[in-house]
């Protein structure tokens, strides 16, 4: 008997540190196939004071990768949002929301294509008075339609 519980206990030792061995090589397989890569995203920060029919300096958004434009107004309340897609060369193209209008109530969608300075992107105030605009062919910029001063921010993340 004792003979042969000493086989055993020689067998289970290799036969451990195999398994052992096994259970590492799957364990790194599943780890190494889970990993993802994620990049830290890039912004820009803009702060606005516009007085009554000024416009902001061209902001320049990133090229040929969709861009997140968050707009707020801060002194009047409002805010808007779209993704944009600058095309070097060619213009924009974005779909979003605007601000919720005072007068009509909810949010709308805004979309559009285009290249044409002063084409209306995404409203960013309550009354629909400030909005982001294509400025040029490749820049878009933050205008104050109203009568008064406004003031807030506009933020790019791609």
């Amino acid at each position: 008997m004792k003979a042969v519980r000493m086989r055993i206990q020689k067998f289970s030792r290799p036969g451990v540190i195999l398994m052992a061995t096994v259970v590492a090589i799957i364990t790194s397989m599943v780890v190494a196939n889970a990993t993802q890569t994620f990049a830290t995203p890039n912004s820009a920060f803009i702060s606005y004071s516009l007085a009554a029919g000024a416009n902001s300096a061209p902001i320049t958004p990133a090229t040929n990768r969709s861009v997140l434009v968050m707009g707020c107004c801060t002194n009047v309340f409002g805010v808007g949002q779209v993704s944009l897609l600058h095309l070097p060369g060619n213009g924009i193209v974005w779909v979003g929301l605007e601000s919720p209008n005072s007068t009509t109530g909810g949010a709308t969608i805004t979309s559009g294509a285009n290249n044409s300075a002063g084409t209306h992107i995404v409203s960013i105030e309550i009354s629909h008075n400030v909005d982001i605009q294509v400025a040029s062919l490749d820049t878009i910029l933050v205008h104050n339609g109203s009568t008064g001063t406004r003031a807030g921010n506009v933020t790019l993340i791609w």
